[in-house]
């Protein structure tokens, strides 16, 4: 490609501003390299965090379960159950931070309370309710920031191709023709300044007939 480039000063000027806005494309691309990454770290740690949380939500919450089937027998538990009038809404909507669509998800419960009559019902079977309550906030907010870190995730990727075309081919590239048609510039200079010299020398040499005459 170097070779079909013609060693001008046209094309000089060009490949110079060519290769200025990729240096300033290469900077650019690997700050966002880095606050993806940084971000990507975060995001990793958070959501290691909220999955034990909601594993350890989960556990106890099923522990109050079978204490609650214990007192109540299971079929007065799956009877319960089915008087359970709890909705849940879900709204997503997104947010863009770094040129990547982050998920917002929005969790509203709609409860129908009393679901049944306290009397002859285990304190365990109310626990178990706010527990589960509690654990699907949990469930909507991890399921947020894991969409948001596979997002992440792969615009690092994306990023980091881009990166390295630009560090591998396309600068190197650049600066190779820019050396080229300088280099071949300067031979031009220097043979054209040889060749006026030699013209020079040779007019000199030349006698002068009218002075002569």
């Amino acid at each position: 490609m170097r070779a079909n480039i013609a060693a001008t000063k046209t094309n000089l000027l060009k490949t110079k501003k060519t290769l200025t806005l990729t240096e300033e494309g290469y900077e650019l691309l690997d700050e966002k390299r880095r606050l993806l990454i940084s971000e990507l770290t975060a995001l990793v740690h958070v959501v290691d965090k909220m999955q034990r949380d909601v594993d350890n939500a989960l556990r106890d919450a099923y522990i109050l379960v079978d204490k609650a089937v214990v007192v109540m027998g299971r079929k007065k538990m799956e009877e319960l159950s089915f008087s359970i009038d709890i909705k849940n809404n879900i709204s997503i909507t997104q947010r863009r931070v770094m040129s990547v669509n982050m998920p917002v998800v929005d969790l509203k419960t709609i409860e129908n309370a009393p679901y049944y009559s306290p009397l002859q019902v285990s304190f365990y079977v109310e626990e178990v309710i706010v527990r589960f309550r509690e654990i699907i906030k949990l469930l909507a907010q991890l399921a947020e920031k894991k969409i948001a870190l596979l997002r992440i995730a792969k615009e690092v990727q994306k990023t980091i191709r881009k990166v390295k075309a630009l560090e591998k081919i396309h600068l190197p590239f650049y600066r190779e023709t820019l050396k080229y048609i300088n280099d071949r510039l300067d031979e031009e200079s220097r043979e054209s300044f040889s060749m006026l010299k030699i013209i020079k020398e040779r007019l000199r040499s030349v006698p002068d007939k009218g002075l002569r005459s």
